[in-house]
């Protein structure tokens, strides 16, 4: 059984607890119909807690962790079951229900207040274990490879400036391939006006090529899994992030972060050229539609500046299947899921005034592959098995 389908079951079996409860109590022992609902509420937890731990609470969605934090799941729950008596307490004071039907009325507005606590009390205490895995940096032992830094550049006709953005990332990052090596890989996804011709011509050091396109997803994966850096970024084409700027999170992936994220809704973010109106709006919707597959509460998810470890990269991108612009969603589910170390770093952003971006089209595919990623989640498609984690080190870090 899935687990929505499991939860939902769950929550069926606590329900029909509760009601059928504070039916017996009140219709056949006679009880008072505030201590029958505080007696049916408590019987009702009792059940779903029982439920819950035959599940385990140690499983490997974020969305489970906190069950193992069992003081605050009884504490929700105590502000869940007290609010329940109070409306339903209030609701009989007020009706006066001679019979079991009006009753039903009233414990069925309880049950929604107290749904309504526990779901945002249990959302938070989501958001407090996510954020409790990611925030201090692992100090894992060194990661593999060649290069100090490998940055992968996804194209798609950009066959007018690529030779211009190959070109300003090994000037802005000269200083990191002289204490260690750079390594510049192109991407092309798919482009039929010469934009991998003018890659290679400008000195990349490799230059991938995908017969059709993809996607940004599909040209970023491809990359990371042939980088032989030991730490792996990505930047957009346009360079609408300075190449300087990923040196800030190299020094913070080498100072022991498992991935370093950009941010432009960080508070010391500068935004030198503003996006449209309708793109910064759709931004905005976006991040707020990923709620439905993060728990992390990201300032921005969709920025085209990330940084990786290169053993974590090849975790996350070896697993990822999205091809469009709902990878940085999945790749950050998956930085949740896999319990992984995770910083967000302000970054200075000049939006560039031609785009791949179609605001309404990307919007429904990124919505799609939302569904995709929960459609994952719950039949283990993320599941690592036998794949081993990065373990934490006990190396200075650098």
């Amino acid at each position: 059984m899935s687990l929505l389908r499991r939860v939902l079951a769950i929550g069926v079996v606590a329900t029909l607890v509760d009601v059928g409860g504070l039916v017996l109590a009140v219709e056949v022992l006679g009880w008072p119909v505030v201590p029958a609902d505080a007696a049916a509420v408590g019987l009702a937890t009792l059940v779903s807690f029982a439920l819950h731990s035959a599940r385990g609470g140690n499983a490997p969605t974020p969305g489970r962790r906190w069950f193992s934090e069992h003081g605050a799941y009884w504490r929700t729950a105590l502000v869940a079951l007290v609010a329940d008596v109070a409306v339903l307490g209030l609701l009989v004071w007020w009706l006066d229900p001679g019979w079991w039907l009006p009753l039903m009325i009233a414990k069925v507005l309880s049950l929604t207040v107290a749904f309504v606590i526990r779901s945002s009390n249990y959302r938070h205490l989501m958001f407090q274990a996510v954020r409790a895995d990611q925030s201090a940096p692992a100090c894992r032992a060194a990661p593999p490879g060649v290069q100090r830094l490998s940055v992968v550049i996804p194209a798609y006709r950009e066959a007018d400036r690529i030779a211009t953005t190959v070109e300003r990332v090994r000037a802005e990052l000269a200083g990191v391939a002289e204490s260690g090596g750079l390594e510049v890989i192109v991407v092309d996804d798919g482009s039929p006006d010469g934009t991998a011709e003018r890659a290679e011509e400008a000195g990349a050091d490799v230059v991938l090529r995908q017969e059709v396109n993809r996607g940004k997803g599909a040209a970023v994966r491809a990359g990371m899994l042939v980088a032989s850096g030991r730490t792996v970024a990505f930047t957009d084409a346009d360079l609408s992030y300075a190449p300087a700027q990923i040196e800030r999170l190299l020094q913070e992936v080498e100072s022991g972060w498992d991935v370093v994220v950009g941010s432009r809704r960080h508070t010391n973010t500068l935004t030198v050229v503003r996006a449209g109106r309708l793109r910064e709006f759709g931004g905005r919707v976006i991040n707020l539609f990923t709620g439905v597959v993060l728990l992390g509460r990201y300032l921005d998810t969709q920025c085209g500046l990330k940084a990786f470890r290169s053993d974590v990269a090849r975790l996350l991108f070896g697993h990822a299947v999205i091809d469009g612009f709902a990878f940085d969603v999945e790749v950050l589910h998956l930085v949740e899921r896999y319990r992984l170390t995770l910083t967000e770093v302000p970054v200075e952003v000049e939006n560039s005034e031609r785009s791949t971006v179609n605001v309404a089209r990307d919007a429904v595919r990124l919505l799609v592959d939302l569904l995709r990623i929960r459609h994952g989640e719950r039949t283990r498609t993320y599941d690592v098995d036998g794949v081993p984690l990065p373990s934490p080190g006990t190396g200075e870090r650098r």
